[in-house]
């Protein structure tokens, strides 16, 4: 984020003396420039300008010599019979260990209160025999940079500045008590990474005068055109994106014989220090500060190591580059790059364009001539290059966002001035520009169009006042405005554009607030009740719901699915968050098997975990090209759309694994009923009737013509779960059975797969078709009886193949309204039952709407055993 100094950002628009950081925020805040933080000052307290009056060299016991001396600090000098050190003249006593300096040095001297970075508050104390009372400081203990060698010599350290007077405060001449704002700008205001762009702004908010340094006549007053002999720059771009080629301007200047141990001026490195940046070498800082001045990033290369011609051209195949951080990075194809031509045009890469240079041509300490590149960059392009390699800079930054494609000329120019200035070059008269920049195209605008999108009525003359102060040019044309913006605004591009920066402009305070009438409510349709009913369920049973993405990897191999396992059908994304993560679940179990696995990895020892969500199956979908919002979608297209978009019904998933139960209840293990009973809670809860069976029973009977599920014949059809320890849940519609739900242990494997504890427990209900059962068997509110319960219990032997779930079936059917409940309490196999049978005992309860006689008792057990006798074969066991 962009820091603001104020005392830089005066350089361009007037700032009444005595402005806060936080007022700058107030102002800028209002044009949609918001806050990100203020750094605070980085010296607070009394810091003046002290001269020497004399030196006393002291050694200590420890062998260390010092300086005791005398320091005139103006109308900070102790008062006469102060009770301090006397002196001929009104001075305070500083001990100090440097030597750097002499008598009559002016010297800067924090003085008792001050308080350095790092949290290091000064104070008057006694040392080595004296009473120091403030400090003279070094350039790294005021955080001006990391120089220790000695104290800061004022007139050495700035030789270009009047020095204030003795006694007179330094932290404005230092910039150092200086509050600093770091603003948030938005993609569509790049132009705000600059002074330029944030002076503009606050000229905008306040109506402060404003002086563009990015026009020829303010900072700049002449820019040379170009002329034949500059040197050899060619735009090869094969590849253009979106219509337009890569580099659309290209300025190269050159200054020869610079010193190249020419050091930058103290004002440009504290400048470049107070917006973040380091200070590196003359010409390197050169072309940051113009990039942070002006907003037009620059590149210094070493002339003496250039071939001509330059060539900006895309990468070939096979191509790659050591760029600055010495990385080596293969190139794409769509990578626009900066060559030079040593073995042919365009041979040697030297720069990725816009983003960062390569090892070659780059200044180093020798360098004397330097040329300099000042270019307009594809936004689109910039943008693809630095994603694609993961390389952000602060030239890639501007660039993405859009930099004016004036200012190249203007930026090099400047840059030259200030290398000739402070480096003792010379200007070269040769100058390259290649301009294939091309205006704004202009904008036809309807002065309603802003009333109509912000409610506020707006004058035609406050619009055209409005337009031209940020840059626009208007004029009339029928009954419209044409309005052209600006170079530097490249994001306006249509009237709705332009009505968002009259609305920022005249403030957004000034736009109505109407609330519109809400619509009575139709509430929470069935399938939404249902889903929370089922969510409150499984929440009151001590689960604990989850939300995972719904992005999966390859796992169908560690569920250990077959190959003709239709969950392995699952959608790709063309463009996945993340490259391990590509497929879209077609389980709920996909995700929360991982989720368990991360809290068990974590030391967790049981976790009962629920997920309600959809999971989406692609079968039969036909895909089709995505459509455009150039125009409304014709009928034809938006029914190829829907037949494109898969399935996506809703499921409920459940995980447990390790151990539950409480200090009253004790510790236990979850098993396959924990499972197959949150299934039927859920059910419970909706009011559906299901039925469980286990998944690996073969059933050859019939129960009123409806065939029972048909039984699993490989392990694998009921995969990720163990084949002898798992059940399917059913319902019945009409003489169709529909499966719900799986639940029971996982497969020993896939524990193992998962790193879950052995004999975990997962259930998955199809919450769709749970739904749709509700929907044809609607829960039915019966009256509370207040007659007395009958019980009557039943003993059946029967083949040890049917399942006791039938059984119970026929029981319910045979004691018809009258039961209120059947309960299977007790499985018997063994010597008193023949081999191959076994004995399930049900108890019975009866109720009705008056107390039951002892006949109508005997008639409902006497249609039971019918029942279950001719049905199933069963007999009453004695």
């Amino acid at each position: 984020m962009p820091l603001v100094p104020l005392s830089w950002l005066s350089d361009h628009v007037d700032i009444p003396a005595g402005t806060t950081a936080e007022q700058l925020a107030q102002a800028l805040v209002k044009v949609g420039l918001e806050e990100e933080t203020i750094h605070p000052a980085k010296v607070t307290g009394p810091l003046v300008v002290g001269r020497v009056l004399s030196i006393v060299k002291e050694t200590a016991s420890n062998g260390k010599t010092v300086n005791y001396c005398r320091v005139d600090v103006g109308e900070h000098n102790d008062a006469p019979g102060s009770g301090k050190e006397p002196s001929d003249l009104p001075s305070r006593g500083i001990i100090c260990g440097a030597h750097n300096f002499v008598e009559g040095d002016l010297v800067a001297v924090c003085l008792p209160g001050a308080v350095l970075p790092g949290d290091f508050a000064i104070a008057a104390r006694k040392t080595y025999g004296h009473i120091s009372d403030g400090m003279i400081c070094s350039a790294r203990e005021l955080g001006l940079g990391d120089e220790h060698d000695g104290i800061i010599v004022l007139t050495e350290r700035y030789p270009d500045r009047d020095i204030p007077a003795v006694g007179s405060d330094l932290l404005g001449f230092l910039g150092l008590g200086e509050e600093i704002l770091e603003i948030n700008v938005t993609p569509d205001r790049g132009y705000c990474f600059s002074m330029r762009g944030v002076a503009r702004e606050y000229s905008h908010s306040t109506g402060a005068s404003f002086r563009d340094p990015g026009v020829v006549g303010t900072i700049i007053s002449e820019v040379p055109a170009a002329t034949a002999d500059g040197f050899p720059v060619k735009v090869a771009d094969r590849a253009p994106i979106n219509g337009r080629i890569g580099c659309d301007r290209f300025v190269a200047r050159i200054v020869r014989g610079i010193n190249p141990q020419a050091p930058s001026p103290q004002w440009l490195v504290d400048r470049l220090e107070s917006a973040g940046m380091r200070s590196l070498s003359l010409a390197v800082d050169v072309t940051n500060y113009v990039m942070l001045d002006l907003g037009q990033p620059m590149h210094a290369y070493d002339l003496s190591a250039l071939v001509s011609p330059i060539v900006v051209r895309r990468a070939m195949p096979g191509e790659s580059l050591v760029t600055l951080d010495d990385v080596t990075r293969p190139l794409d194809g769509e990578d626009l790059l900066i060559t030079d031509s040593p073995q042919g045009e365009g041979t040697r890469i030297i720069g990725l364009a816009g983003v960062m240079g390569g090892q070659y041509s780059e200044v180093e300490e020798h360098t004397t001539d330097i040329l300099l590149e000042a270019a307009h960059f594809d936004a689109v392009s910039v943008a693809r290059i630095s994603r694609r390699h993961r390389l952000v800079s602060e030239a890639s930054k501007r660039f993405e966002r859009g930099v004016d494609p004036r200012l190249p000329a203007v930026a090099a120019q400047r840059a030259v001035d200030l290398l000739v200035r402070y480096g003792g070059g010379v200007a070269d008269p040769a100058v390259t520009d290649l301009d294939d920049t091309y205006s704004p195209a202009p904008i036809r605008f309807a002065c309603d169009h802003a009333q109509r999108l912000t409610g506020v009525e707006y004058s035609q003359e406050r619009i055209v006042e409005l337009l031209e102060t940020i840059g626009c040019s208007v004029t009339y044309v029928d009954d419209a405005l044409q309005v052209v913006p600006p170079s530097w605004r490249p994001d306006l591009v249509g009237p709705a554009h332009l009505v968002e920066e009259i609305a920022r402009l005249d403030g957004y305070d000034n736009i109505p607030v109407v609330l519109p009438a809400a619509p009575a409510g139709k509430g929470l349709t069935q399938a939404q009740k249902a889903r929370r009913m089922v969510a409150q369920t499984l929440a009151e049973s001590a689960l604990v719901e989850v939300n995972s993405y719904p992005f999966v990897s390859d796992s169908f191999d560690r569920q250990r699915l077959t190959p003709s396992d239709t969950r392995r059908n699952a959608l790709r994304l063309r463009n996945p968050l993340a490259d391990d993560t590509p497929l879209l679940r077609t389980s709920i179990i996909d995700t929360l098997l991982d989720t368990a696995a991360r809290n068990i990895s974590r030391g967790m020892e049981g976790v009962g975990l629920f997920e309600c969500g959809m999971v989406v199956r692609p079968e039969g979908c036909q895909p089709t090209p995505l459509i455009g919002a150039d125009r409304r979608p014709a009928d034809e297209e938006l029914a190829a759309l829907m037949a494109g978009t898969p399935r996506q019904p809703w499921h409920v998933g459940i995980v447990l694994a390790g151990k539950t139960g409480s200090a009253l209840e004790g510790q236990r293990a979850y098993d396959w009923h924990d499972g197959v009973d949150a299934v039927k809670r859920v059910a419970s809860v909706l009011g559906v009737r299901v039925e469980v069976c286990r998944a690996w029973e073969a059933q050859v009977s019939t129960l009123k013509g409806a065939p029972m599920p048909s039984p699993a014949t490989d392990p694998a059809d009921v995969a990720p779960w163990h084949p002898g320890r798992v059940a399917r849940i059913f319902v019945r519609r009409g003489r169709d059975l529909v499966d719900i739900a799986m639940a029971g242990e996982l497969h020993p494997g896939v524990c193992q797969a998962f790193a879950l504890p052995p004999r975990a427990i997962a259930a998955e209900i199809d919450l769709d078709a749970l739904i749709g059962a509700m929907d044809e068997a609607p829960v039915q509110v019966r009256p509370v009886s207040t007659y007395p319960v009958a019980k009557e219990d039943f003993a059946f032997v029967l083949p040890a193949d049917i399942p006791a779930s039938r059984v119970e079936q026929a029981v319910r059917q045979g004691a018809g309204a009258l039961a209120e409940s059947v309960t299977l309490f007790d499985i018997y196999q063994g010597d008193q039952v023949d081999a191959g049978y076994r004995s399930l005992a049900f108890a019975v309860r009866l109720r009705g709407d008056h107390t039951l006689s002892a006949q109508e008792i005997a008639a409902v057990r006497q249609n039971v055993i019918q029942r279950v006798t001719k049905q199933l074969g069963g007999r009453l066991r004695a």
